[in-house]
């Protein structure tokens, strides 16, 4: 992903109340870190369920216990207590929910209670309190979902899309998704698994022939920052970013190791796609993104300029992806991970 200044996003911060959701995950932590770096919040709401985590990070997090900082312990199931986090909040950056595909396909209702319920709690709380603008991160597992995750993410972008509806245009709050690829490094991650199987020397690996999108954590959060600044209402934004080879990525972190193809998982695809051929139809593309823009009602809200027209029949894949991770720029973007 092409890198972009991101001033004025943070400029839209300065003096602004912002939450996130989930904010002691890998994601909610780097954010946090840069708002505190790169703007003046008048607050910064950390909303997640762990009391560990958010101990720990107001130890460790720079400024994590700065006068701008706030902890609230809370579970987006719980409509109250969003109510209540989210008074005088200007932002939020939605960011919890149930990640693990193995573990959702064994847990299908939970997933869904927190994916899917849990997004139209935030989203009522948000137009009841009066939030100016509402972001929720999505995945490529939301588009042709073959998986529980990928269906409640899928779902979660409908309904913060349809919310522009009942929020009214030209008032807030306005909402939009992001929608990219796998983070490396993050919990769950392949990278500190594979970092763990190196150590007794055998690699296990679903299927050779396996692509994924691939971005690092603050391209991710370089990615959120931009499309607060962007957004009108009702866009789904999907970053340009490479895409990676799992063999490459097994040749850059265990040269040595023996190699277990186990077989693919249930849930899990040979390739994932940020852009499917049917919404490609009402994308625009960008140097650096391509906005899916919203349909119908909302179809005047957004105002997304510039913006190509995609050819008839694209779709974006990693397996058809233009750009691709060579082998030594995945040993870099390793080195970084494992130095940060």
């Amino acid at each position: 992903m092409q890198k972009t200044s991101h001033s004025h996003a943070h400029g839209l911060i300065d003096g602004k109340s912002i939450l996130i959701t989930g904010g002691t995950g890998s994601f909610g932590r780097r954010f946090v870190e840069r708002v505190l770096a790169g703007s003046r919040p008048r607050r910064v709401i950390v909303f997640s369920r762990d009391e560990l985590k958010q101990q720990e990070m107001r130890q460790s997090v720079r400024g994590g216990d700065s006068e701008p900082m706030r902890y609230f312990i809370g579970d987006v199931r719980d409509r109250d207590r969003l109510q209540r986090a989210f008074h005088d909040v200007d932002i939020v950056v939605h960011a919890a929910a149930l990640k693990q595909v193995p573990a959702c396909e064994y847990n299908p209702i939970e997933a869904v209670l927190t994916n899917v319920m849990g997004a139209r709690n935030v989203v009522d709380a948000a137009i009841d309190q009066g939030v100016e603008r509402v972001i929720a991160l999505s995945t490529d597992k939301a588009v042709n979902p073959v998986n529980i995750y990928g269906a409640t993410k899928l779902c979660m972008e409908k309904l913060v899309v349809q919310a522009n509806v009942y929020s009214g245009h030209g008032q807030k709050p306005s909402f939009a998704c992001s929608r990219y690829g796998n983070v490396i490094g993050s919990r769950g991650s392949v990278v500190p698994i594979f970092q763990a199987q190196r150590d007794r020397g055998r690699i296990t690996v679903t299927d050779r022939r396996m692509t994924r999108f691939w971005l690092t954590l603050d391209e991710g959060v370089d990615f959120v920052l931009h499309c607060l600044e962007r957004m009108q209402g009702g866009e789904i934004f999907v970053p340009r970013i490479p895409s990676m080879r799992v063999m490459d990525l097994v040749s850059a972190m265990a040269p040595d190791c023996r190699v277990e193809f186990v077989g693919i998982r249930p849930g899990e695809k040979l390739h994932e796609s940020l852009l499917s051929e049917d919404e490609a139809r009402h994308a625009v593309a960008f140097e650096d993104m391509y906005v899916i823009l919203p349909e119908g009602e909302l179809a005047p809200k957004s105002r997304a300029k510039g913006g190509d027209p995609l050819p008839e029949g694209f779709r974006y894949t990693s397996d058809n992806n233009r750009d691709w991770l060579s082998l030594q720029d995945l040993m870099s973007m390793l080195e970084q991970v494992t130095s940060a």
